[in-house]
């Protein structure tokens, strides 16, 4: 979304908050401080009566949505079955979640209890610009230079970096952030093959087999789905181009994280940067220098120098924040607004 069309959302998300006969009453569970700050300053602008917890929505807490049918939720923790019927029980009838993607609840279930539920738009400039860094420093090393940097050594680094310009970006999903990072990467004059179940850009496709044999840099922008799951396998990581590198921006389940991790242990792949993890539920979010870490697969990709790992944090900008809470709350209007014609 450009500052125009954010704008032009925030004008039309004003008027209709003012032409409303009454405020919305929603639940917004998982509000970081950041969030909450935001939501209360904006609130009676967007016509919404918000109930805000930072507690993710379990079944303990099911009580704050009393009189709310809609409630908002954050992607960090996955909603239960159980919590989902408890929340039908309750009367909710529509979950936004202030997420692109909706694999930390079962949609599918909460639509059998009549639960809607609906994903929200945000700025993709905040992951285009994280996804295009990590490449960058995945090909620069930059691991290394800087914590080399940090005890003072200042030699040059063992491994020269690439330029971009020398290689071809294979892209997997081009949507709006797909779209948004090869956008990016024609400034780096750089080749840029892509592919999608549905093309929608004028990008070169070609088929997916195609596109890992062509690949020094493989970077995932494509919906986890069950037919997503394990995109990159071990068979497809040995399509790759030796010394290839992966970057990771979507979802964790879309590699294969014990192949990705032998791969690099083996030094059949050139690298990798991920902002995202399997197993990353509990782990990423959390305060863990004391604590041992619950993933095997972190601590092998971690102990690696080439290896770049950042905590699901691409999204987290504040126009991409911004953007998540009033497309929330929009998402809510509409559903209170269809739902006042049905009855």
């Amino acid at each position: 979304m450009t500052d125009t069309e954010s704008a032009a959302r925030s004008g039309f998300l004003a008027s209709w908050a003012t032409s409303a006969d009454a405020e919305v009453g929603i639940t917004f569970y998982g509000c970081e401080q950041d969030e909450a700050d935001l939501l209360r300053e904006s609130a009676a602008g967007l016509g919404v009566l918000p109930t805000i917890t930072a507690a993710p929505v379990s079944e303990a807490n099911i009580g704050l949505t009393a009189g709310n049918r809609c409630i908002s939720v954050g992607h960090k923790t996955r909603i239960t079955n159980s919590t989902l019927l408890a929340l039908n029980h309750a009367g909710v009838e529509y979950i936004s979640t202030r997420s692109i993607g909706c694999n930390h609840l079962d949609v599918e279930y909460a639509q059998s209890l009549g639960i809607c539920v609906e994903n929200v738009a945000y700025s993709p400039d905040s992951v285009a610009d994280y996804t295009v860094m990590l490449m960058l420093m995945a090909l620069r090393d930059a691991r290394s230079v800087l914590r080399r940097a940090d005890v003072h050594d200042y030699r040059l680094n063992d491994v020269r970096g690439k330029e971009l310009r020398d290689l071809t970006v294979g892209v997997i999903g081009t949507g709006r952030i797909g779209a948004a990072v090869m956008d990016r990467l024609r400034g780096f004059r750089c080749r840029v093959v892509a592919f999608d179940t549905r093309p929608q850009t004028d990008a070169d496709y070609v088929p997916l087999d195609e596109l890992f044999r062509q690949s020094d840099i493989l970077t995932l922008h494509t919906p986890l789905t069950t037919a997503t799951h394990h995109l990159l396998n071990a068979r497809r990581i040995q399509q790759l181009k030796p010394g290839a590198f992966v970057i990771n921006t979507g979802r964790g389940s879309l590699i294969d994280t014990e192949a990705l991790v032998a791969a690099l242990e083996s030094g059949r792949l050139g690298g990798a940067a991920l902002d995202v993890l399997e197993g990353e539920e509990g782990i990423f979010y959390a305060d863990r220098r004391n604590e041992p870490v619950p993933n095997e697969h972190l601590v092998r990709l971690q102990k690696l120098p080439n290896v770049i790992i950042s905590p699901h944090t691409a999204y987290y900008t504040d126009h991409a924040l911004r953007d998540a809470l009033e497309n929330s709350v929009a998402n809510c209007r509409k559903f209170e607004k269809r739902k006042q014609r049905w009855i």
